[in-house]
């Protein structure tokens, strides 16, 4: 995959980055990327200690580093964190890449958040509710995701429309490598 561009995953917590990532992975023979969990698996504490231990800008941090050795390689697709648009030199490391944006609307973040808490990997931004707390992510970080994404994905779509459009996307992008027979070349 050298040579191809990063294909990086960005929305708010449970929009389904990581879901969508593994099928796109495996569909383009990729390699898959989950930013978190490198954070984790370098740290060796889940986000929710990291959180505990240093505050929110410590985990910040360590997303940035993880970020920055994932974007040394490329062919990849990297689920990112929710907040990993927050800073500038992550945007800027996202831009070198193409940036999908799964948007999806606060009540169905809240229900899947509700669904499944994973609170070592998701652990509460605000202290609130999670129906706030979703609304005032959302209203903090849409226009950033927004200014991100190369392409929104409209994440409530169910997995299998949300891949293909996902690869739509990409291709329209150029993220994929295509044959082009009159020429006979790849491009």
């Amino acid at each position: 995959m050298a040579g191809e561009r990063n294909i990086y995953l960005i929305g708010a917590r449970a929009s389904g980055k990581t879901t969508l990532g593994r099928k796109l992975a495996a569909r383009l023979k990729r390699p898959f990327v989950d930013t978190d969990q490198r954070v984790r698996l370098r740290s060796g504490r889940t986000v929710a200690e990291l959180v505990d231990a240093g505050g929110w800008e410590a985990f910040r941090e360590a997303e940035s580093l993880a970020l920055a050795e994932v974007a040394v390689f490329t062919g990849q697709v990297v689920s990112c964190g929710g907040g990993i648009v927050l800073r500038q030199e992550n945007r800027d490391l996202l831009a070198t890449g193409i940036v999908l944006y799964l948007k999806a609307g606060a009540e169905a973040l809240a229900e899947r958040l509700l669904r499944n808490p994973l609170e070592a990997q998701r652990p509460t931004l605000t202290g609130g509710g999670v129906a706030d707390e979703v609304r005032q992510v959302l209203a903090e970080r849409g226009a950033i995701y927004l200014a991100c994404a190369h392409a929104v994905l409209p994440a409530e779509t169910p997995l299998p429309q949300l891949v293909t459009l996902a690869l739509a996307e990409i291709e329209r992008l150029g993220g994929m490598r295509r044959a082009v027979a009159a020429r006979g070349r790849i491009s």
